[in-house]
């Protein structure tokens, strides 16, 4: 079975955030279980969009919705480690965008991948119920790091 992979910019993260493994994110095998990192994952991202003043039902004039997601499992998280996750944009269209989520932890001094993740994100209309344009100033704001990776 092919792995999925995912390819990250060299390090010119839109955001960075840091989160702490709580106990409720131990799943029964001892270390932090799939549906956790998908929580983890939408924290990271909830927490990006309040750092640039919105939130999934309005980021600069867009609001947003979940279409799909990809994680790859690198290696096991446990309790008490701090995951530092960095976000990166790509693949901008008329009506979406991917965010890329790297997601590590240092332990005993060493930085080790925990996971690699996708979500394809497109803009929403919640009234009409239909997808919606991408704003410029979103587009502008998911530039940063999309305009580096060409580089």
């Amino acid at each position: 079975m092919a792995r999925v992979k995912l390819k990250f910019p060299i390090d010119n993260p839109l955001f960075i955030s840091k989160i702490n493994v709580r106990i409720s994110d131990i799943n029964y095998g001892g270390h932090v279980g799939n549906d956790s990192i998908l929580s983890i994952i939408h924290e990271s991202r909830m927490q990006m969009l309040q750092n640039f003043g919105g939130n999934e039902m309005n980021i600069c004039g867009n609001s947003l919705i979940m279409a799909d997601v990809m994680i790859a499992y690198k290696a096991e998280t446990y309790y008490g480690d701090v995951l530092i996750i960095k976000i990166y944009a790509e693949e901008l269209t008329q009506v979406s965008f991917d965010l890329l989520y790297h997601i590590s932890t240092t332990r005993n001094d060493q930085t080790i991948d925990v996971a690699h993740a996708k979500t394809g994100m497109v803009c929403f209309d919640y009234e009409a119920r239909k997808v919606a344009n991408l704003t410029q100033g979103l587009r502008e704001l998911l530039m940063v790091t999309t305009m580096d990776q060409n580089n």
